[in-house]
């Protein structure tokens, strides 16, 4: 499992499942799709589009990765998860072709994802890539509409070591004459977006290229954001239970799809898009996205766990008021840990921690490096002691942060 062990769990070709969905009847030519990568926020906009197309009225079939405690997280449909029962039986019909294949824990995920789908004959899919793109197991599908979301270094072992050549992975997914929206524009992979569109007839936007956040305000637990085309205000006081400031970089991307999609023929009304995006986490299930998890003192986690993603995640700590930073941060070996640590805040006590996973690097090792960074703190010897004593440290004027890595998330919840 590339969970458990990392790369070399990675299988660098579609062999596999395309083997694989042949011998299923290859259930994903059965229902219609919407593909989303890149290297920040494909999670979360996969969950607000899939709430919005709920709201919307289809029966929306949502595949996602990782899980965060129940490996059924990966595969929903209208927000409920697929049946145990249904886990269990299919992969118990396909032992003979485990067998013979032996594919990859993430190759039969996602045949068990487009089968389910089929079987339960959604009206379309949003497929959010597992890493990568162009060798990712879900790029067999030909979607109604391609999304990536944005370009940051992250897993360079795997996809290259410069921004053009991760672009380059994740332009993979753009699909002969299909509509691609990126995310963000960036001058140094924009290119690598447009020559791949153009090779392929494919239109292209750049969704912040069309899109603004006119005003936003965190109001509470309520992220409120108006959304302006070319200085004109299209959308007022959006309401989005998902509070990070990311978001309104996935909210373009999110609205930029919808506009795409209506003029497909989608019927989705301008009440689908507000209620779905006030809506995801019961929507969708999602959690692990600046989750306030307590209030006095102030707990949150939030799963960024690369460079781009930590950068975030402090903007949003920078926000907030408060008379000690706690971080609990565990991480694991395959990343580079080095970028992440020269981006946090030196002033916060921290509670170095390891995930129980063979790919975790140990707290002591964390520990080192993150003091020759200047950030100091005591090891653990689990993620549930960190946390432990991060709270008993903190008054209640102060604030706890959980992360550095999506498995750190998933023990404390």
């Amino acid at each position: 499992m590339f969970t458990r062990l990392g790369a070399v769990a990675y299988k660098k070709d579609l062999h596999n499942t395309i083997a694989l969905c042949n011998y299923l009847n290859n259930p994903q030519d059965k229902f219609k799709s919407i593909h989303i990568g890149g290297t920040n926020g494909k999670g979360s906009t996969s969950h607000m589009l899939a709430s919005i197309l709920q709201d919307a009225g289809y029966k929306t079939g949502l595949y996602t990765s990782p899980h965060l405690i129940d490996f059924r997280e990966r595969i929903r449909i209208n927000g409920e998860m697929i049946d145990q029962d249904y886990v269990v039986n299919f992969t118990e019909n396909i032992t003979s072709v485990i067998e013979e294949l032996s594919p990859s824990f993430f190759e039969v995920t996602v045949g068990m994802a487009f089968a389910y789908f089929a079987e339960q004959e959604i009206d379309i899919a949003i497929v959010e890539v597992g890493l990568g793109g162009r060798l990712d197991s879900t790029n067999i599908i030909t979607p109604e509409l391609s999304i990536i979301t944005n370009i940051s270094l992250d897993h360079t072992n795997l996809l290259g070591n410069t921004v053009q050549e991760i672009a380059s992975e994740k332009a993979g997914i753009i699909k002969e004459g299909v509509p691609v929206i990126i995310g963000e524009y960036d001058s140094a992979t924009a290119n690598v977006f447009i020559d791949k569109a153009k090779a392929l007839n494919s239109p292209i936007r750049f969704a912040d290229q069309f899109l603004k956040i006119s005003t936003s305000n965190v109001l509470g637990d309520i992220l409120t954001a108006s959304v302006s085309d070319h200085n004109s205000k299209i959308y007022h006081d959006l309401e989005l239970d998902l509070t990070g400031s990311y978001q309104l970089k996935n909210v373009l991307s999110v609205l930029e799809a919808v506009k795409l999609l209506q003029d497909e023929g989608y019927k989705i009304p301008e009440s689908a898009i507000y209620s779905g995006l006030k809506n995801v986490k019961v929507n969708t299930g999602l959690q692990g996205r600046w989750q306030v998890l307590g209030t006095v003192p102030f707990i949150v986690c939030d799963t960024g766990h690369n460079e781009a993603g930590i950068k975030e995640v402090i903007k949003n700590l920078n926000s907030l008021h408060y008379d000690q930073l706690h971080i609990v941060l565990g991480m694991v070996k395959d990343k580079d840990i080095s970028a992440v640590l020269s981006q946090l805040p030196k002033k916060a006590m921290y509670y170095f921690c390891s995930p129980q996973l063979e790919r975790a690097l140990s707290p002591e090792d964390i520990q080192e490096q993150a003091n020759s960074y200047g950030l100091l703190g005591n090891a653990y010897t689990s993620v549930f002691n960190a946390f432990t004593a991060a709270k008993e440290n903190a008054s209640k004027n102060d604030v706890v942060f959980i992360g550095g890595s999506t498995f750190v998330v998933a023990e404390v919840l």
